[in-house]
């Protein structure tokens, strides 16, 4: 689980390194308040809207930040897509070191997780956390 921001709004918009932080510092306290423990330090921008700058500031607080390689129209919860069709758009588009981006407000996909999951092993796939990815783990990775 990582930060989206409190209010969702487009971050390549946001210049003030205030108003960037108290997105990301809300998303992060309410986090706490509800599980009770920190969030961990990764940042996905809303709708994949960024900037340079946004990127910079987000690494000045602590965060990794990381993008999708496979999503589909899953958000929509007045326009679910069928149980078939997310399992065949799914399957036809994993693809070696894929970051999927599922919607945890789809029906959809609490319905099929355990089967695309299944699905993708059978395939040869595995799941790694994103700490495997991040900047301090690769440099430490590399010098073994």
């Amino acid at each position: 689980m990582g930060n989206h921001t409190y209010h969702h709004p487009d971050m390549s918009q946001i210049l003030d390194q205030d108003a960037f932080q108290k997105e990301m510092d809300d998303t992060a306290e309410a986090y706490k308040k509800l599980i009770g423990t920190d969030m961990a330090p990764y940042y996905r921008p809303p709708q994949g809207k960024y900037s340079k700058a946004n990127l910079q500031m987000a690494k000045d607080l602590g965060y990794s930040t990381f993008f999708w390689s496979l999503a589909y129209v899953d958000w929509n919860q007045d326009s679910q897509p069928s149980h078939q069709e997310a399992l065949e758009k799914l399957t036809k588009r994993i693809h070696p070191g894929a970051i999927v981006l599922l919607h945890n407000t789809s029906k959809t996909n609490g319905e099929i997780l355990d089967e695309l999951l299944t699905k993708w092993e059978e395939m040869g796939y595995t799941f790694r956390p994103l700490s495997d990815f991040t900047d301090a783990d690769r440099q430490s990775n590399q010098s073994k």
